[in-house]
Parts: C-alpha cells; structure tokens; sequence
C-alpha cells in the first residue's frame, strides 16, 4: 500500500458533508477517489464541490472501477452490513458511521469477515476522540475517582431538528428511533468510560412512536446495571423542547465525580474536594470538528499499523444490550444478559 490511501465514500448524507469531508479535505495522507450514492445528482454537487474525480450510484461499480485501500460508509443503517461485506470481500479497509449493524449476529459477521481478511474495520464512535470525554477515562482509568458507582447520560435532541431525521424515522431502513440513534452513542460513550465492564441486566421503557406501522420511538430511557455494581442510566429524546440541544453525562466514583458538556472533574483529596478539571477543552463546536480529525487519525494509523483499533467486540455488546433495552420495552419487564 502506498503512503497514501485511496478511498471510496458510500452514502453521501448529512454527516458526510458535516464532518467527513471537511476533514478530509485536509488530510494529506487520504485521496477520495470516488463517491456513491443512489441519489446522483446529489453525488454530483457534492463530488464538484470537494473535488472528488468520480461519481457512482452503485456501490459495485464504485468497487469495481476504482483501485481503493478503504472504504468509508456512511450509507442508512440497514445497507451498513452488505456494504462493510462488499468491501471486505474486496481486502479493504473500512470506517462505518454508527451502528456497525442492526443486530449483534451481524457485527459478529463482520468481524469474523475481517479477521479473516486481516484488515481494518473500525466504527466511527467519535464521542470517544473528544478531548473532554478522553480527559474524563483517562481520570476513571487511572482510578482517580476511586471505583464507579454510577454513569447518568443523556441526548435530547431539539424538536426543530427532527425534519432533519429523514430515513432515521424508517423502522426498515434505521433499525430503531432515538434510542439506536442517540442512545447507542450514550452508552458506548458509558460502557467506554467505565472500562467496559460485563452489563448483568437492563430496565427500559420508550416513548410513543411516530405516525405509521413502521414508525419509530421518539424517546426513551434505560437502565443499566452492570456486574461490578456500576449504574448506567440513559436518557434520550427527539422531542426536546427546551434552549437548544442537550447532550450531557455525569460519572460518580467513590473519590470523585466528572462531568461533561461542560468538563468539570471534581476530586477528593486529603479530606476536602477539590476542582481539578482539565483547562481549555474548547467549545462544542471545536470539540466535534476535534473528534473527527481524531478518529480519522486514529484509523489512518490502525491501517498502517502503529495502533491497534478498538476490539469489534465492544460494538457486538453494545448492540446486545440495545437489543435487551428494546425487549424491555416491549415487554415491560427487566431483561437479563
């Protein structure tokens, strides 16, 4: 593989133009060779844009035509695993927006596909790369907190942005509403902070579903306890009505407690608590552009092989206890793992 890696973009959304390509775009180390997308006009205004040099409306013939190292999928949930497959079967690298997959029979697919190819696939978790949640794991992992009691997170998304949802509002087509959408992030981002500890069972209950059979849940909460003792609790909506946009965690330990949004990490010390929260964490905004630089840093290095990626058996958990917050629901009752 040459210094620098050629890649081919599948899905041309929101998060696409907000945050992928911006990125890219200054990364000496990557050529996008190519973009697809099923709606070509689209691809078209966005490949002249970014001066990408070729369009494609089919993912096999993005795959066919064009010589790649890595793929990045940014396509709706229900194509992420047909076309992390496609690019598997291919011996490409990839880096899939968030869920790797609808269940977790079929991330294990996908990781078992790339163990056997031995490349790289890595999902885009970005909260994990933002400064602030880093300063917090790094406090939590050095026990600086003493052991964890509990993790409250929450992700309530303001009502006008809900027009933005699109396909995310398609049960076919998104998996599931604001608790696979919002709520997955929150509890990797929980799960991720505490270390990863074994999840023992789940409690959860969702809001009303839009209009239609196929609708999705608007909200939702769950809770989460895990084997060590530690609480997890998630709290997520798509109808929030209130001053913009809240995204927000709280993590509580036996010496300490941090926060997020804005990073304050409090500490006890000598008898008396003490403000010991990192300076300059920056603002919301530079926080997400951050976490994307990161996270493509991050999977350039896996590729070349200075680092090792995240274990694809931290997405295969998360997404067996989302599935256990969803029985829950339906079932009114606590489901066991």
């Amino acid at each position: 593989m040459s210094e620098v890696i050629r890649l081919g973009i599948v899905g041309a959304g929101a998060v696409l133009q907000v945050a992928h390509l911006p990125v890219l775009k200054k990364l000496k180390a990557v050529e996008v060779a190519g973009l697809c997308d099923s709606d070509l006009p689209k691809a078209r205004a966005l490949a002249s844009r970014f001066g990408i040099p070729s369009v494609y409306d089919d993912i096999e013939d993005l795959l066919e035509h064009e010589a790649l190292d890595a793929l990045l999928v940014c396509t709706p949930n229900h194509l992420h695993e047909p076309h992390i497959l496609a690019a598997a079967s291919r011996g490409l690298h990839v880096l899939v927006e968030k869920p790797i997959a609808l269940t977790a029979q079929s991330a294990l697919r996908i990781s078992r596909a790339f163990e056997r190819n031995g490349k790289v696939v890595m999902v885009g978790m970005n909260h994990r790369y933002r400064p602030d949640t880093q300063a917090i794991r790094s406090f939590v992992q050095g026990g600086e907190l003493g052991e964890l009691d509990s993790i409250r997170a929450g992700w309530h998304m303001a009502r006008p942005a809900r027009a933005a949802l699109g396909w995310r509002q398609r049960r076919e087509e998104s998996g599931g509403g604001a608790m696979l959408d919002l709520g997955l992030t929150m509890l990797d981002l929980a799960l991720w902070i505490a270390g990863n500890p074994v999840v023992a069972r789940v409690s959860a209950s969702l809001g009303p579903a839009g209009r239609g059979e196929r609708a999705v849940e608007q909200s939702g909460s769950a809770f989460v306890v895990c084997q060590s003792g530690l609480s997890i609790f998630i709290d997520v909506t798509w109808r929030h009505s209130g001053e913009g946009e809240y995204f927000g965690a709280g993590v509580r330990g036996t010496k300490g407690s941090a926060s997020l949004n804005p990073l304050r990490v409090w500490k006890e010390m000598h008898g008396a608590v003490h403000d010991v929260s990192p300076m300059g964490s920056g603002n919301r905004e530079n926080l997400y552009v951050t976490s994307f630089r990161a996270e493509w840093a991050h999977f350039l290095a896996a590729i070349r092989g200075e680092v090792v990626p995240a274990p694809m058996q931290e997405q295969i958990t998360v997404l067996k206890v989302l599935d256990a917050i969803y029985r829950s629901a339906a079932d009114g009752r606590d489901v066991i793992l």
